[in-house]
């Protein structure tokens, strides 16, 4: 397949837009009772779809950010960064009461902890005109708890001939959903994590995770973080080791990762070629603040 194929054409984005609040040199977690000072902050825009919007955009692919925004002041403020990124932004839905979600993300010995607060409802306005438009080829949806929402997503894009991704991203309240491969039926790529592999499958390792998975979904794609990545298609297994650098922050790795892989493929790569793309990509997010900083310092 070459790029110019149908599959070669933009990709929807579709999640909530997060304000990531990034606390980082900590010499410890917090606890309850007392205070604990970082000696770096970062406020940015986050979430999925927009971090993985991103990441395609700067890697030439036309990328629309599908996803409903706020008009306060929170939002505002971040609008412009948002404008620097590249990204599409018609079909951005603007409504007073859309957030953003706001999460704090506290980064410690090369992991991170989250803490959100859900932010209105995930659908947007032009939900159906996007997949319609000239020139989409393909939709990310960046989070379960937006399909959860929206079961109707995936039908809607392979009626309008669109090949779909999903990360599931971890919600603790949604993990579990015994509905959970049914509602995702349809999905070309899955793009999960080791943690979110395990709890899906109810297997302890890996390889015994994606053994399950692959029944479910025709491609795979395993992130392993520091550890690398595996992907499974079919009877094909593939496994890659991510480089040893000097990790800043992992915040939004997984979702540059994806934007790698779904660049890849979308242009019609061997396998592991995309997987290959996919893990220089996380490896080149870990090296900066926040889900979009490796992007500034590239610029």
């Amino acid at each position: 397949m070459t790029s110019s194929s149908p599959r070669a054409g933009a990709v929807l984005n579709l999640g909530r837009i997060y304000c990531d609040m990034v606390f980082r040199g900590l010499d410890g977690m917090p606890a309850l009772g007392r205070e604990l000072f970082a000696r770096d902050f970062a406020l940015t825009p986050g979430g999925g779809a927009l971090i993985t919007a991103a990441h395609l955009s700067a890697l030439g692919r036309h990328s629309m950010l599908l996803a409903r925004f706020g008009t306060d002041a929170l939002s505002l403020a971040l609008s412009e960064q948002i404008d620097q990124l590249g990204i599409d932004l018609t079909f951005l839905d603007r409504h007073e009461s859309a957030g953003p979600q706001l999460t704090v993300v506290m980064v410690h010995n090369g992991d991170r902890a989250f803490l959100s607060r859900r932010a209105g409802h995930a659908r947007p306005a032009g939900f159906e005109a996007a997949l319609a438009h000239s020139g989409v080829s393909h939709l990310h949806i960046a989070e379960y708890a937006t399909l959860h929402e929206m079961p109707d997503a995936i039908a809607s894009a392979k009626k309008e001939g669109l090949t779909v991704s999903l990360d599931p991203s971890w919600d603790a309240d949604l993990i579990h959903d015994p509905l959970f491969f049914q509602r995702a039926a349809g999905v070309d790529l899955f793009l999960p994590n080791v943690e979110e592999a395990e709890a899906l499958t109810g297997e302890a390792e890996p390889e015994a995770a994606l053994a399950v998975l692959r029944r479910h979904f025709p491609i795979v794609v395993l992130k392993r973080g520091a550890e690398g990545a595996m992907l499974a298609s079919g009877s094909k297994t593939i496994a890659l080791p991510s480089p040893k650098v000097s990790v800043v922050d992992t915040t939004g790795a997984g979702d540059a990762f994806n934007a790698g892989f779904i660049h890849d493929w979308l242009n019609g790569s061997e396998l592991s070629t995309a997987l290959a793309a996919a893990v220089g990509a996380g490896t080149r997010s870990v090296q900066a603040s926040g889900g979009t900083g490796s992007l500034r310092l590239s610029v």
